[in-house]
């Protein structure tokens, strides 16, 4: 039974051209939490492995799930100091592919992406794990720009007015209901802007299941996902992180639930990482934190309407419900009501 989006077939031709030793024939098993580009797992005759990545199935929003933008942006990544997978070939012949497709290599690890896997790490690993996290997004945002080709990958126009515009846009492109809560936080958030000082490569989706890591070492193999990479404020991402990031205690812990187990650090221990490895000024975090719960809640409600739209994009693990969407806004209000956002 061929995966489906992947002419199993004219793939498998394009991949033997690509001289990475592909010994036909090639499986191809959907794989990953992930709800946006489609991900599968490519493997050979002779055990080898890879991995290829294409955009949902169905009508897409514009400039979202740039395939083509991720492959440029880890091809610039190829030899720094971020951990990425290696980039091995991109085609967009009709010929092969109704959409583009990324080859890159297969990256060992451990996707941190259930409970069930956090239960299998220790206490002392759970913890590890985390803490690299924080110091891994500063490797992200201390990349040259000029040295990695990038510098014009985005705005350097201030970043918060950028989201705010590009996803209320999002928003009423992709809802599939009104959610009042969405444009009043909207309207907060853009009251409420904090001055901005620099301009880094930002990765826009960063949390504990869009990277590989190796638990004994405590460290992150590679860092995935890169179709939401822009330039901006670098504390966007940290925001991000903490939106990703439930804890035990939490009212409302949104839909990834590992890290509130034993272990895992707070998100307060995580922005006090980042800025001891960093050394930047994290005062603000609060507010990029509010805008990341928000737009979360933005992209939840897409993937909804994805799943909606084409029952073939739902990921094996299902999908978003408009109660864990509503709760998002809820934790979006409440943590702007913490940080003393009005």
């Amino acid at each position: 039974m061929n995966a489906v989006g992947i002419d199993e077939d004219a793939v498998t031709g394009w991949i033997a051209s690509l001289g990475v030793g592909a010994v036909a024939p090639l499986t191809f098993e959907r794989i990953g939490n992930g709800q946006s580009n489609l991900t599968y797992a490519v493997r050979d005759s002779g055990g080898a492995r890879w991995v290829l990545r294409r955009p949902p199935l169905g009508k897409l929003l514009s400039s979202a799930h740039d395939v083509v933008r991720e492959h440029r942006i880890l091809s610039a990544l190829q030899g720094s100091s971020v951990p990425v997978p290696k980039v091995l070939g991109l085609t967009e012949d009709p010929a092969i592919t109704d959409a583009p497709l990324v080859l890159m290599s297969y990256v060992d690890g451990v996707v941190v992406d259930s409970v069930n896997t956090a239960e299998s790490l220790t206490v002392d690993q759970r913890r590890a794990v985390g803490l690299a996290l924080p110091r891994t997004l500063v490797r992200i945002h201390d990349v040259d720009l000029d040295d990695a080709g990038l510098t014009d990958l985005a705005s350097h126009k201030p970043y918060a007015p950028r989201q705010l515009d590009r996803w209320s846009a999002q928003w009423e492109k992709s809802r599939t209901r009104d959610v009042p809560e969405v444009d009043e936080l909207a309207t907060v958030l853009a009251r409420n802007v904090p001055e901005q000082s620099e301009v880094t490569l930002v990765h826009g989706d960063f949390h504990l299941n869009n990277v590989i890591v190796d638990p004994a070492e405590g460290k992150v193999l590679s860092v995935l996902d890169w179709e939401l990479c822009t330039l901006g404020d670098p504390l966007a991402d940290v925001g991000a992180l903490l939106a990703y990031w439930p804890e035990a205690g939490d009212s409302v812990a949104g839909p990834f639930m590992a890290s509130t187990l034993e272990g895992f650090p707070t998100r307060g221990e995580l922005v006090a990482a980042y800025a001891a490895k960093s050394g930047r000024d994290v005062s603000a975090v609060g507010y990029w934190h509010v805008l990341a719960l928000w737009k979360l809640t933005i992209i939840a409600e897409g993937v909804l309407r994805r799943i909606v739209d084409d029952p073939r994009n739902r990921a094996g693990s299902g999908g978003p419900t408009e109660k864990l969407i509503d709760g998002i806004v809820r934790r979006a209000l409440d943590t702007a009501e913490a940080e003393g956002l009005s």
